[in-house]
């Protein structure tokens, strides 16, 4: 049987909350699917506080802005939230099918907002497969959501704001961080985030990568080298570091599966981690209907990603004839926010992705 439905948002982290919560509020009807068995996406395990404004929630930690937002999902009853729910695909004749506690759904929305955040990159090198090398957010998962020490001794790759601020949090588990390892010239995160782990006494050493690691059957240390102005490693420079876990922060790349098979234009922007959908100023890509919020349309911070998603849920019920005026208007002030949040030094590779997609017809 084919359900049909308002709205339908794909995905339960911060932009699919605040979409489902934005579109609701509005009057729409909102069906919430999310693979795991609970929503809150990537904030269930975010312990440092959010930068921003007070209405990106600054100050606040991302466990407790999971719970404000799961908390207005639960009090609105325009949304229905679904959770152990697998978005299977996006069809040509509108219909979306969804695996749900073991029972295939098949829903018709009328809009649907595809809010499924990114996977993280992974890195090559030799004995890359060797148990104790993890990403960055499966360690974070294993110490903040099952309370699981990660390590003993470990190195962490990458410094931008993921690799900082989970070497922080394993610091604070008891983990001890031996060294921090970044490829770029210098760090590409926060400067508060690095100056803690600086003030820890833990190195950072820029311009190094891993040439291998080794250990029999499991990982018992790793080699970095540094790395040139053409990031070709230089012979003679390498280090023998001992450790047990060895844990990336190498980036994060869209989850744009679903708008694939959907049909949606789609466009390769380095500047924004991948290929991600060409959008309009709404958010809605090429295939009428389907709108995009969070890091499936480029990778940014969780604020961001909150604030696209209330101008997809803004914009889906006010397409749908829901206050129409109101939404507009709300939409309007979550544009403004959004422009805020990118305006800064920080905000430069964002703008330039931008740019890009709107040489490629998007954002008009």
């Amino acid at each position: 049987m084919i359900r049909d439905i308002e709205v339908l948002v794909i995905g339960g982290g911060p932009a699919g909350l605040c979409a489902a919560d934005a579109a609701a509020s509005m009057g729409a009807k909102v069906v919430l699917c999310e693979r795991y068995d609970a929503a809150g996406g990537q904030l269930v395990k975010q312990t440092h506080k959010f930068f921003g404004s007070e209405k990106q929630y600054a100050g606040d930690r991302g466990i407790h802005i999971g719970e404000f937002l799961m908390k207005k999902i639960e009090e609105n009853p325009n949304v229905e939230l679904l959770t152990d729910a697998d978005v299977l695909g996006i069809y040509e004749d509108g219909i979306v099918t969804v695996l749900h506690e073991n029972r295939h759904l098949k829903f018709r929305p009328r809009k649907t907002i595809v809010a499924t955040g990114a996977s993280e990159k992974f890195l090559e090198f030799p004995n890359n497969d060797l148990p104790g090398i993890y990403g960055a957010g499966a360690v974070q998962t294993l110490m903040n959501v099952y309370g699981v020490l990660p390590a003993e001794r470990a190195v962490m790759v990458g410094a931008g704001n993921i690799g900082l601020i989970v070497s922080y949090q394993m610091m604070q588990a008891g983990v001890n961080v031996v060294s921090l390892v970044e490829a770029a010239p210098k760090i590409g995160g926060y400067l508060v985030h690095a100056s803690k782990i600086a003030r820890a006494g833990v190195p950072i050493r820029t311009g190094y990568t891993v040439k291998e690691a080794y250990g029999d059957g499991k990982l018992e240390g790793v080699v970095i080298v540094a790395l040139d102005d053409k990031f070709q490693q230089i012979p003679g420079t390498e280090e023998d570091i001992k450790c047990d876990t060895l844990c990336l922060a190498v980036g994060l790349t869209p989850l744009t599966e679903l708008l694939w098979q959907a049909g949606c234009h789609m466009e390769f922007i380095r500047e924004l981690s991948g290929h991600v959908p060409v959008l309009d100023e709404n958010l809605m890509t090429s295939v009428d209907g389907i709108y995009v919020a969070g890091d499936a349309t480029g990778i940014e911070e969780a604020s961001a990603a909150m604030v696209e998603g209330k101008i997809a849920g803004y914009a889906a019920a006010e397409s749908l004839g829901y206050e129409k005026e109101k939404a507009a208007e709300l939409k309007a002030e979550a544009v403004k926010e959004l422009e805020v949040l990118r305006s800064g030094p920080m905000g430069g590779k964002i703008r330039a992705g931008l740019e890009k997609e709107i040489a490629k017809g998007g954002r008009r």
